[in-house]
């Protein structure tokens, strides 16, 4: 396992996570929302996920069935992770946070993520 650090844009919100020692995999979805943010997800288990400050600085947004949890700094608007409804006992990350960004896209594949037609939805 390998730690990656992240952050808003700011800097004020600051988080932690343990992953596989080289980061393959990021999902893109196209749902509404996260093609507007520009989001690559990495999805993270709670015990490998620790946000380390900032939490007095986070804004939830939630939508259509508020199952979801999209979290933004309150100071610079930048959504550094959320809770998936398909899936939300655990974290996904917003990659693009990630310290070493440039590094882990440039190895990483993308996998597409349906989300205009969410399993969900049916």
């Amino acid at each position: 396992m390998q730690t990656y650090r992240g952050s808003c844009h700011c800097g004020t919100v600051v988080f932690e996570i343990e992953a596989e020692a080289e980061i393959d995999q990021v999902s893109v979805c196209d749902c509404s929302i996260c093609c507007k943010k520009g989001i690559l997800h990495y999805p993270v288990q709670d015990k490998h996920f620790t946000l380390l400050e900032g939490r007095e600085n986070l804004s939830l947004y939630q939508f259509g069935t508020h199952e979801a949890s999209h979290w933004f700094c309150n100071n610079c608007g930048i959504h550094t992770f959320g809770r998936p409804r398909m899936d939300p006992s655990r974290y996904t990350v917003n990659v693009r946070c990630l310290d070493d960004f440039d590094s882990i896209v440039k190895n990483a594949n993308e996998k597409s993520f349906n989300g205009k037609q969410h399993p969900l939805d049916r």
